[in-house]
């Protein structure tokens, strides 16, 4: 029940009684609904601020899970890093160097994406950082994948190609052993025989008698067959594939032709003194894509270890070559 109201009157020095019409009650109302909606609106507009939604909430959820994912995502990747970095490792220090295959530059088996901002389109996204930064680890293993998988293509190509290769690896010395006399002259540097100075001499020297056969080291085809008046005189060389050449200097004749297709062991001329030579003898080098290599590290298939150690040791010893 409300209070009855009292107002003073001056006049009658009494109090008289204040009379409640319909304005004062519809003024209190306009009042009661005009709060009531300021109330209203203020609550609206700021519970959003103050409180979760049930929406809010599940999104927050899925966030969450998301970060956790990409957390665990993250981890697998240092796996797969390792993982990788493993199969390189062998792949490079084991599969190649069995099969003589070219290595594969670190830059290319890690390089990533170059030219236009491919994560562009992740920048404006929450947490775009870690988002960006998975993306381009992904990216990066998925490329190394690739180029391991051609790597192996390579090799299991090449594999196939084993016996193939075997028989064109230059692998026996140009000169029989019971006809050879002795290594005049190993790798390495040597005084020149004509010149009396002291040069690099870039493959092995074997005397023998004029006539002596010399054999094709390993499978082939004849790449050249010239003859000079001076330097390496009637001369010889075999592509034999896989990134093997050898070359056969000093003959006497010849007994192939350009294009000719020879197997190891065959006769492909004979020893002589032609050339910058001081006697009869063979002059053999090895080179291996291109590079002139030491030719001692092909004889395994036609010398025993003593034989090889002895082979050794005079080529070693000896301080001037015939050529």
């Amino acid at each position: 029940m409300s209070k009855v109201k009292y107002r003073y009157n001056p006049e009658t020095l009494s109090y008289d009684k204040i009379e409640k019409d319909y304005k004062y009650y519809t003024s209190q109302a306009l009042i009661y609904f005009l709060f009531s909606g300021i109330l209203l609106v203020i609550s609206y507009f700021s519970y959003p601020y103050l409180f979760e939604s049930p929406k809010e909430k599940r999104q927050a959820r899925e966030i969450n899970e998301l970060l956790s994912q990409y957390e665990v995502m993250n981890k697998n990747l240092d796996q797969l890093d390792k993982v990788l970095n493993d199969i390189q490792q062998r792949d490079e220090n084991i599969y190649r160097v069995i099969f003589a295959a070219d290595s594969i530059p670190n830059s290319i088996r890690r390089a990533g994406f170059g030219g236009v901002n491919r994560y562009k389109y992740l920048e404006s996204m929450d947490n775009a950082a870690l988002v960006i930064k998975t993306a381009k680890r992904l990216d990066v293993a998925m490329k190394q994948l690739y180029v391991q998988s051609t790597s192996f293509d390579e090799i299991i190509s090449l594999a196939k190609r084993k016996d193939e290769m075997l028989r064109c690896t230059p692998s026996i010395m140009p000169i029989s052993n019971k006809d050879l006399k002795r290594t005049a002259s190993g790798w390495g540097y040597r005084i020149h025989p004509i010149y009396k100075t002291r040069r690099f001499h870039w493959g092995m020297d074997f005397t023998a008698s004029t006539g002596t056969d010399i054999y094709a080291t390993g499978d082939g085809v004849i790449k050249k067959v010239t003859t000079q008046l001076s330097g390496y005189g009637k001369r010889v060389e075999i592509d034999h594939g896989f990134g093997y050449t050898t070359l056969y200097a000093h003959m006497s004749k010849f007994n192939v032709k350009v294009g000719q297709k020879v197997r190891r062991g065959d006769v492909i001329g004979f020893v002589g003194n032609t050339g910058s030579s001081t006697g009869p003898h063979v002059h053999y080098e090895v080179h291996v894509k291109g590079k002139k290599v030491n030719p001692q590290h092909y004889y395994f298939n036609d010398l025993s270890a003593e034989e090889y150690d002895e082979m050794i040791q005079i080529a070693s010893n000896s301080n001037q070559t015939f050529d």
